[in-house]
């Protein structure tokens, strides 16, 4: 029985319009639909989009209020959007000046939580090309956080996927509410993509053991 949840496969391509995951390989029934106080913003380097591997879109179709937006440079309405001081806007990423992630205490604004998704490279290249982001309060996640991301070598320690980094500052933020089912259809899909290389070529090529 298929998902009611699931919106219908596009015929022309055979990929889901939700997940946009090949027909047979749909991921919307282990997608959550999880209400978060803090709303997620997710600006995507163009290139991302179609990534085979897109867990912007996951996590953001894990949420109830969260968005994906899919751009190189802001509109002047979407800037206007992110200095709105009616919100409680941060951006997520790691860096000279980062001050540590933490819950909302005696500021009672909507909190927004602005992430940059796409290779170090091309999220440096998002910050730069709009100063808007520049001029958010930069917030990072702790230390010691390892990626469950094991078909990529991480650019750094630390460095996690789009929907890890995404599910372990709300848990932060918001403690009270379970949000590790956002992991779900990332821990399917890279098992899938195990499946499909095979196990020996996966332990050849991927499962090393790491050093203490």
């Amino acid at each position: 029985m298929s998902d009611p949840s699931c919106p219908p496969v596009v015929a022309a391509r055979r990929r889901c319009a939700r997940c946009l995951r090949p027909a047979g390989y749909c991921l919307c029934p282990l997608l959550p639909h999880i209400a978060a106080r803090t709303q997620i913003l997710v600006i995507q380097h163009p290139d991302e989009q179609r990534h085979a591997l897109n867990t912007a879109r996951l996590l953001v179709a894990g949420l109830a209020d969260a968005e994906l937006l899919v751009v190189e440079r802001l509109s002047e309405q979407r800037c206007e959007q992110l200095l709105d001081a009616a919100w409680r806007t941060e951006l997520l990423f790691p860096g000279h000046g980062a001050s540590p992630l933490q819950p909302t205490t005696v500021d009672e604004r909507p909190r927004r939580l602005v992430l940059l998704d796409g290779t170090w490279r091309k999220a440096r290249k998002l910050l730069y090309l709009n100063p808007v982001l520049q001029q958010l309060p930069q917030v990072a996640l702790p230390e010691g956080l390892r990626s469950r991301y094991r078909l990529r070598k991480a650019p750094s320690a630390g460095a996690l996927s789009t929907i890890e980094a995404g599910m372990q500052a709300l848990q932060m933020l918001e403690p009270d509410v379970d949000f590790s089912p956002l992991l779900a259809p990332f821990d399917a899909l890279i098992e899938g993509q195990i499946r499909a290389m095979g196990e020996a070529v996966y332990q050849r090529n991927h499962e090393k053991p790491r050093p203490d």
